[in-house]
Formats: structure tokens, sequence, C-alpha cells
């Protein structure tokens, strides 16, 4: 019973959060790709973009990190810019 508990209590933790901004980024089409590259990283949990500001919001696995050079290739292999990267903090 109490590996039930853990498990669940476990299961709400979130890992890191990151915030990049990135040049271009000006439609769904764009949005999708961008994720996709994102998400093909090692340790991402989750990527959403924002195309209104720019911004693309990634959630890593809990214990993982995001590299800024990693997140640079992918934004690039997207075909944008990353201009802006910054860990935000942790999901809840």
């Amino acid at each position: 019973m109490a590996a039930i508990f853990l498990s669940a209590a476990t299961a709400f933790a979130g890992g890191a959060v990151y915030l990049l901004q990135a040049d271009g980024l000006s439609c769904p089409f764009c949005a999708y790709g961008i994720e996709k590259q994102l998400g093909r990283i090692s340790g991402v949990e989750s990527v959403t973009a924002d195309i209104a500001n720019g911004s693309v919001r990634v959630v890593m696995k809990e214990g993982t990190n995001l590299d800024r050079q990693a997140a640079n290739k992918a934004v690039e292999a997207a075909g944008f810019t990353l201009r802006g990267f910054g860990r935000t903090g942790s999901e809840q």
C-alpha cells in the first residue's frame, strides 16, 4: 500500500521548466515543427509553443535538465533562431 502512495506522490512531481524565445515563430505549422524538434531531445516531457509571443515552454522529466546547446541545435533544425533561453522553475 505504501508503494502505491509513493508512486502517486512522485507522479505529481515535475521536472525543470525552460522558456525559450525563437525568432520566426509565426504560424501553427511553425509551432508544430519546433515542438517536434525539441521533443526529440532526451529527457523532454512536453513542449508547448506560443505563437503570439514567439516563446516555447519545455518541461523536462524529473531529474533532467535542458542544455542550451541541445536546445539551440533543435531550434535551428526546425528553421528558427534561438534568441532567449532560461530556466523558469519546476512543474508543479
